[in-house]
C-alpha cells in the first residue's frame, strides 16, 4: 500500500487505542498521529506496547482548539482521519450536556472543516477519506419485538451524549453534501474488553467484585444491549476505512444480546471462578438503584451489510471475550486502580503542561 499518514483521534481512550494499535502494528508504511486530549478516559498506558514504533506518533490536542487542530493539519497533511473522540458517557452528559456538545459537535466540526480546507488546497480529495466512528445510540430505542437497528433506520437519539453524537453524524454528512467530502460512518454497538475506564458496566463491575463492593443495577436490569468484542470492532474499523464506499453507512453490531442483569450474573459467575469462590457469592453484591433519566430499553444491530458487502463478522464468542476480558482486569489490577484513583493524570499532568 502507499505511504499515508492517518490521523486517528481519541487514540488513548478504550476504542481507540485498540484502532491504533491495529493500524501502527499492520500497516508499517503508514505514519499513524494519534491525537487525544488526555482527559479521565485518555490514558496512554493503553499503548505502551507501541508508543515506540517509527511509524507511531503522539499529539496532546483538545479537538475544541480550532486553531490548534488546523494548524496540525497543515504540519502533517492528513491522507485520512479516523475520528472516535468524544465524550461518551451517558451519566457524564446527563450531568454536563454542554461540555459533551462542545466535544462531540463542535470538535467534529473542527475536524471536518481543517480536512475540507487541507484537502482542497492540496491535491483534492483524491486517496482522502474522513471516517466518523458512531454509536447505536443514535437509533433511540427498539422494542423487544425482534426489530433491528439497520443503517437506513431513523435518528431517534434519547440522551445528551446521543443527540450530539447524532449531530455530529449529521455534520458529517453535510460535509459530504456539501463539499464533497469523501465521508464514511459506522454506527457501533456495546464494546466490551481490555483498556475500558472503569466507569462502564464490565470493567467498573469486575472492579467492585473484586473489590467486595456493590453493584448498582439500573432499574429492574431488563435493559437490552448488543455486545461486541473491542477487537473485532478494531478490525471492522479498518476494514471500512480500506474497502468502505465514500458517503455508505455501516452498522457493527456483535449480533449478541443480553439484559443487562442476565449479563451481571455471568459476569458474577466468570469472577467467583477466576477468583475461588463459591458459585453465588458475587450475585450477592447485586443491589438495584433507580433508572437513568432517558434509559433506552434495547439496542440491536442489523450488521448484514458490513458482513454481506465487507466480509467482516465477529470473530471472538461473547464467553470466551468475556473471560479474555476479566483475565485482562485481574492481570493489571496496578492500571486499574490508577484509573480509578486517579493517579495516572498525574503523570500526564507533569509530562504536558
Amino acid at each position: 500500500m502507499n505511504k499515508k499518514t492517518i490521523l486517528i483521534t481519541g487514540g488513548a481512550g478504550f476504542i481507540g487505542s485498540h484502532v491504533v494499535r491495529v493500524f501502527v502494528n499492520k500497516y508499517p508504511n503508514y505514519n499513524i498521529v494519534n491525537l487525544d486530549a488526555l482527559t479521565y478516559a485518555g490514558n496512554l498506558h493503553n499503548l505502551e506496547d507501541i508508543e515506540g514504533k517509527e511509524n507511531y506518533t503522539f499529539v496532546k490536542l483538545d479537538i475544541t482548539n480550532r486553531d490548534a487542530v488546523n494548524n496540525l493539519f497543515k504540519e502533517h497533511q492528513f491522507d485520512g482521519v479516523i475520528h472516535l473522540a468524544a465524550e461518551s458517557h451517558v451519566d457524564r452528559s446527563i450531568h454536563d450536556p454542554i461540555g459533551c456538545a462542545e466535544t462531540n459537535v463542535i470538535g467534529t466540526i473542527n475536524l471536518l472543516t481543517a480536512a475540507r480546507d487541507t484537502w482542497r488546497d492540496g491535491d483534492g480529495y483524491q486517496s482522502k477519506r474522513f471516517y466518523q466512528v458512531s454509536t447505536d445510540e443514535v437509533y433511540g430505542s427498539l422494542k423487544n419485538d425482534g426489530s433491528l437497528f439497520m443503517e437506513t433506520t431513523a435518528y431517534d437519539p434519547r440522551s445528551p451524549y446521543s443527540a450530539s453524537k447524532a449531530s455530529a453524524d449529521h455534520f458529517v454528512r453535510a460535509y459530504q453534501h456539501t463539499f464533497n467530502m469523501p465521508i464514511v460512518i459506522s454506527n457501533c454497538s456495546n464494546n466490551y474488553g481490555s483498556h475500558q475506564f472503569p466507569e462502564k458496566l464490565i470493567p467498573l463491575f469486575i472492579y467492585n467484585i473484586y473489590e467486595g463492593k456493590k453493584l448498582p443495577v439500573y432499574g429492574n436490569g431488563k435493559n437490552i444491549r448488543d455486545w461486541l468484542y473491542v477487537v473485532d470492532h478494531a478490525k471492522a474499523i479498518d476494514i471500512i476505512y480500506h474497502q468502505g464506499i465514500n458517503g455508505e453507512t455501516y452498522n457493527i453490531g456483535g449480533l449478541n444480546e443480553w439484559e443487562n442483569l442476565d449479563l451481571i450474573k455471568l459476569l458474577c459467575k466468570v469472577m467467583d471462578k477466576k477468583l475461588g469462590k463459591a458459585t453465588g457469592t458475587s450475585e450477592q453484591l447485586i443491589e438495584f438503584v433507580k433508572d437513568r433519566p432517558g434509559h433506552d430499553a434495547r439496542y440491536a444491530i442489523d450488521a448484514s451489510k458490513i458482513q454481506s458487502e465487507l466480509g467482516w463478522q465477529p470473530e471472538q464468542t461473547f464467553e470466551t471475550g468475556l473471560e479474555e476480558t476479566v483475565d485482562w482486569y485481574l492481570s493489571n489490577l496496578d492500571w486499574l486502580q490508577q484509573v480509578t484513583s486517579g493517579e495516572y493524570q498525574k503523570y500526564y499532568d507533569k509530562q504536558y503542561s
